[in-house]
């Protein structure tokens, strides 16, 4: 008896605790339908009442979201849209080139007395780099990339750090067929030796040098410059305050170690290059259909020079 007399006061404990709990659920659930209320959507003057509320919340969200913000992710600057989704040239700012950092240079003591037209200034002891030539000079690589691919020329990207490998590809991939990349190690030879390395089959039956190369990371490819320089190939560089603008034919001053202002370059660079494809594709086409109609002429024996319409 002294046992079940000392359980018993355990047992109701727990009994009231479930109660009560029980309870406090009963009053979470008719928090909002009590049951001295009727039930919602019991009657059509529920419905009706429902369909008022939700018109008259929507006439707000409608008066008031002219006034609101039409940010979304959208049409919002994101890091990746720089590699994935890149500026146009006509779309490159000084801002887009300040967000991605391009105006920071290396140490005061670093600098290259070369790179003195392009430096703004010294900060922090770290050379500042004026954003109001790289502007200008990213446009003209950037139409010099649209008037090679246009006339049928192959470009080659060079970043052979593991940041930049993503960034070549990406711009490869943007302009087509008639763009490469190398993101691994440029192999000594590839323009001075072709013979030896790719046969003379392949040297004959395929273009190996290139029309255009562009250097992301000029200082670590000065050997691939070199053959470029005696091979004749144009070249676009991302100069750094350390290197002299020279070692390239078409310098664009930046941060050279800065992902996302290599990022932007070459997206620039890419997109300038797929629009000479879409140029070369429109000639292609004009050049067809004058073919045609020429053909069309000579088989109703007239010979007279058909003009272009479009």
């Amino acid at each position: 008896m002294s046992t079940k007399a000392g359980l018993r006061p355990w047992l109701s404990a727990t009994r009231c605790m479930r109660r009560s709990q029980l309870s406090v659920l009963q009053n979470r659930r008719n928090v909002f339908t009590s049951s001295d209320q009727p039930f919602p959507l019991q009657s059509p003057d529920d419905w009706q009442s429902l369909q008022d509320r939700r018109i008259r919340f929507k006439m707000l969200v409608d008066l008031f979201s002219e006034h609101g913000s039409n940010v979304t992710r959208d049409n919002t600057f994101q890091p990746h849209h720089q590699l994935h989704r890149p500026l146009a040239p006509s779309e490159a700012t000084l801002s887009a080139l300040i967000a991605a950092g391009a105006h920071f240079g290396h140490a005061k003591s670093l600098l290259n007395p070369n790179f003195m037209p392009y430096a703004y200034g010294v900060r922090a002891g770290i050379t500042i780099i004026d954003l109001d030539s790289t502007l200008p000079l990213l446009r003209r690589a950037a139409n010099l990339t649209r008037a090679v691919v246009a006339r049928d020329g192959t470009v080659v990207f060079v970043g052979t750090r593991p940041d930049l490998r993503a960034v070549v590809r990406k711009a490869a991939e943007r302009i087509g067929p008639q763009a490469f990349h190398v993101g691994e190690r440029w192999l000594p030879g590839t323009l001075t030796n072709k013979l030896q390395l790719f046969g003379s089959d392949v040297t004959r039956g395929q273009r190996v040098t290139p029309d255009l190369v562009i250097f992301l990371n000029p200082l670590a490819n000065i050997h691939a410059i070199r053959e470029c320089a005696i091979q004749h190939i144009p070249t676009i560089g991302i100069v750094d305050s350390n290197v002299d603008p020279r070692v390239v034919m078409y310098a664009i001053p930046a941060n050279d170690e800065s992902p996302r202002a290599a990022e932007l370059i070459a997206g620039v660079l890419s997109i300038a290059g797929r629009e000479g494809r879409a140029l070369r594709d429109r000639e292609e086409q004009i050049k067809e259909l004058r073919q045609s109609r020429y053909m069309r002429a000579q088989g109703r024996g007239t010979t007279r020079y058909v003009a272009d319409r479009d």
